[in-house]
């Protein structure tokens, strides 16, 4: 792996695996009734958050807990940014500390590469702007190999506000690299500008008819229709949306038997997806969750060990 985890175009197919090979056995860690490794004891690891996270954001403080790292959370909110500091006194300020690892989200695309270029310890890109979420693609594929086994030549559907998704940009990468298949299906005002030419390049298909498609997945992830993003009317009403695009009651029918429905959260119950789909017997969405912690486990262990899986700390 590289020093930093920026995008999915920074790890190779054998990167990927290698996260998914420690993941499983930071898995077995979370059955346990002592959930400590003493992987990364000594190291000290800020989340540093300009966005509000619930699940992303806890998921890296008890991941890094459960290696035994000391975790500090750090909110623009609760910090001199909101005071008027910039950036990148805010992150020298943190990294002057003697910290070992930082962990950013920002609303600005391309913010943890420039943080990158101003400290001197590992960065894991937590989601920035609309440009990519990593550990969110890693985590979900990873949920996907447990379900499916191998992702090569399985078709996974990605359905809703694509314009405004980090998600979606990291997952059609990873999915790809992994030899999935992928679909994307959006409405034309949620379908990003210039996806036709970067779908040729990166080897995904189009549609904006979300019907024809789910009967051919073998899996479908569902996006959350971020309103806050939104500043012009991008479809009419919620009701129009869910009738064209949401995961509805009737719409389960069309899915193949088996066939996992994730979503990355937080639910817009109702509107992208129904609960009858987000509480199914084959809704991965706890599953994304739990498997949420051991990816971000072993991201940070891989990054702050600079050790291959199977070294000292793993599976202790």
């Amino acid at each position: 792996m590289n020093r930093h985890l920026l995008s999915i175009d920074d790890l190779e197919v054998s990167d990927i695996e290698d996260i998914f090979t420690t993941a499983a056995e930071m898995h077995d860690v979370q059955k346990r009734s002592v959930k400590k490794l003493p992987a990364l004891r000594g190291r000290t690891v800020i989340n540093l958050f300009f966005e509000d996270s619930t699940r992303t954001r806890s998921s890296f403080e008890i991941a890094g807990k459960w290696l035994s790292a000391d975790v500090i959370n750090l909110s623009a909110k609760g910090s001199s940014a909101s005071k008027g500091e910039s950036l990148r006194d805010t992150v020298l300020t943190v990294t002057a500390m003697g910290i070992d690892g930082l962990v950013v989200r920002h609303g600005a695309s391309g913010a943890a590469e420039q943080i990158s270029r101003w400290v001197d310890v590992p960065v894991i890109n937590a989601g920035d702007g609309t440009h990519e979420h990593p550990t969110q693609a890693l985590l979900d594929g990873y949920t996907l190999t447990r379900r499916l086994g191998t992702l090569e030549g399985k078709h996974v559907a990605i359905v809703g506000d694509l314009t405004h998704s980090r998600v979606f940009r990291s997952n059609v990468k990873s999915l790809v690299k992994l030899g999935a298949t992928v679909t994307v299906v959006a409405p034309p005002t949620l379908m990003p500008a210039g996806v036709a030419d970067w779908s040729k390049e990166a080897g995904f298909a189009t549609s904006y008819d979300l019907d024809p498609v789910l009967p051919e997945a073998d899996a479908v992830m569902m996006l959350r229709v971020q309103r806050e993003r939104m500043s012009g009317g991008f479809f009419p009403t919620a009701r129009e949306y869910t009738v064209g695009y949401g995961l509805t009651r009737d719409r389960l029918s069309l899915l193949k038997p088996g066939t996992p429905i994730l979503h990355p959260g937080p639910m817009n119950r109702g509107l992208e997806i129904s609960a009858d789909a987000a509480d199914a017997i084959d809704s991965a969405v706890l599953d994304q969750v739990s498997a949420g912690v051991a990816v971000r486990m072993s991201v940070l262990y891989h990054l702050l060990t600079g050790e291959p899986q199977g070294n000292e700390g793993v599976g202790e």
